[in-house]
């Protein structure tokens, strides 16, 4: 009798998969689609770029972007200034644009974290901005 219980069991779980739980399936709904920017910042003044940045984050995260690469170069062809209230490290867009993101609450809200990007992306010459996902 047992026998044929399980034997009914196993033809009506044959007929009807569906509770079956595909670990598969489960995988791809919790992928997160993961999207990388980049853009050249090189030959843009410091308000050119935070303007510039302004712009692409907003836009970036309202698309659901989830990271940036910004190529700002390295800075060793700036040319500087007698401005008394900048550093010669202020000069280089690598150091201004995290502060500016940092100093601008919107921005600051979409942002989930902000890098020096890895060698093989540019190195010391780019940095990578990782954004949260957009709550639409």
């Amino acid at each position: 009798m047992k026998k044929d219980s399980n034997q009914r069991d196993w033809e009506n779980f044959l007929k009807n998969p569906s509770h079956i739980y595909d670990k598969e399936e489960k995988k791809r709904e919790n992928k997160i689609n993961y999207s990388r920017k980049k853009f050249d910042l090189h030959g843009h003044t410091i308000d050119e770029a935070n303007q510039k940045m302004n712009q692409l984050i907003l836009s970036c995260y309202e698309k659901g972007i989830n990271e940036l690469l910004i190529i700002t170069g390295k800075g060793s062809h700036s040319k500087k200034n007698n401005y008394v209230y900048t550093s010669e490290e202020n000069l280089k867009l690598q150091a201004s644009i995290p502060e500016f993101i940092k100093n601008n609450s919107e921005l600051n809200s979409k942002i989930k974290k902000i890098t020096q990007a890895p060698q093989d992306l540019g190195g010391e010459g780019a940095i990578i901005i990782k954004l949260k996902r957009s709550k639409e």
